[in-house]
């Protein structure tokens, strides 16, 4: 699998260069200088974020950056690739929900729009292989903690956040069945929303903020990098 860094094509495989018996840099390493912009996007936000700070529109930029940072990360190593598309999509529909969730007005609005980013991992994921085996486990899980929520829901919440939460379960099973960076980004992206909808819903939880959305920038994390595992991308 190759890729461009700059002009030059990596092969995502071997980690060289496309020069016969000279690797020159790895993959893993190219990887990493692009995604410190990232990191820094979500070091500036933990730094600036703050309890007392009220909804503005400089705030819900300041919580976008790293997740549009990775769409332009993604775009560039994979600028044509379908799956990689898919995936941008996602961030982009998952930023959209990033902000409409620093008011708390439009919480149903930014449900919403991580509805269509979910489902545009679904339809990344695809569903080879299978693996019906792993919805027992999901439904095990998920039974007990949806009945203890939708139990302090408001009336007019129940039906948004149970479809919502059979996308998410949707999601969740295809992330798993792909393996990979995909299902422990799907893992932490399932544990991220468990963790905000319990705080707001049912009892708020120590530092429930730091927990959110740290396991939610590296769910989006993994997502992305698994362009890098991809097998569609070699058709592409």
């Amino acid at each position: 699998m190759q890729a461009s860094w700059g002009g030059s094509h990596v092969d995502m495989d071997t980690g060289e260069e496309g020069l016969p018996g000279k690797p020159r840099f790895s993959a893993q390493a190219h990887v990493g200088r692009w995604l410190s912009p990232f990191f820094l996007t979500c070091a500036v936000y933990f730094l600036l974020w703050s309890p007392e700070n009220q909804p503005s529109w400089v705030g819900a930029l300041i919580k976008c950056l790293p997740i549009l940072y990775l769409v332009v990360f993604l775009w560039t190593v994979y600028p044509g690739g379908g799956y990689s598309l898919l995936l941008q999509g996602a961030l982009l529909c998952s930023a959209v929900g990033d902000s409409c969730l620093v008011w708390p007005e439009a919480f149903l609005h930014g449900m919403a729009a991580f509805a269509v980013a979910h489902l545009l991992y679904l339809w990344a994921f695809g569903l080879t292989p299978l693996k019906p085996s792993l919805l027992l486990p999901i439904l095990l899980a998920s039974i007990p903690y949806y009945g203890l929520l939708l139990w302090h829901l408001p009336p007019d919440m129940v039906l948004p956040l149970t479809a919502y939460s059979l996308v998410l379960a949707a999601m969740l099973w295809r992330g798993l069945a792909r393996g990979g960076s995909t299902s422990w980004g799907a893992l932490l992206f399932t544990l991220s929303d468990a963790v905000l909808a319990w705080n707001i819903f049912v009892h708020p939880l120590p530092h429930a903020h730091l927990v959110v959305m740290t396991t939610y920038y590296a769910a989006q994390t993994l997502i992305a990098l698994s362009a890098f595992q991809s097998p569609r991308l070699k058709s592409n």
